[in-house]
């Protein structure tokens, strides 16, 4: 599998630089996945700008990442471009369960407000106690 990896200190961007996410791609998906999980990577984008196709194991893999990272840290899934992708992701109603934003810049400012509102929470939290 083709990739591109950005790690910043509080997310990381995964672009897939493939044009097929399908059954031969989303095993090596979801190894890198658990990987930059156990890292402790705390927020994850996964970029899908190049990819013109996905398959049930793709989704497979895509699910993954948002059950890995559903423990208080941001998942992201980012451009969602093609007509083919979009179509699969509204008919198995996963645009109801991910966070999906237009571009990798929104993303990360997602993430960032995110973080934010976590912190003023936990900042709340500590005064009422």
């Amino acid at each position: 599998m083709k990739y591109i990896i950005d790690k910043q200190e509080k997310f990381a961007v995964l672009s897939i630089q493939e044009e097929t996410l399908n059954s031969l791609v989303a095993p090596k998906l979801k190894s890198e996945l658990v990987i930059l999980h156990n890292e402790g990577v705390h927020n994850l984008v996964l970029n899908l700008e190049t990819v013109k196709f996905v398959d049930s194991s793709g989704l497979s893999a895509i699910l993954t990442a948002n059950r890995l990272w559903s423990d208080g840290r941001a998942f992201v899934l980012t451009g969602v471009n093609h007509a083919s992708v979009k179509k699969l992701i509204e008919i198995s109603r996963l645009d109801t369960v991910l966070n999906i934003i237009p571009t990798v810049e929104e993303s990360i400012d997602y993430i960032f407000l995110n973080e934010l509102e976590s912190e003023l929470q936990a900042d709340s939290d500590t005064e009422e106690a």
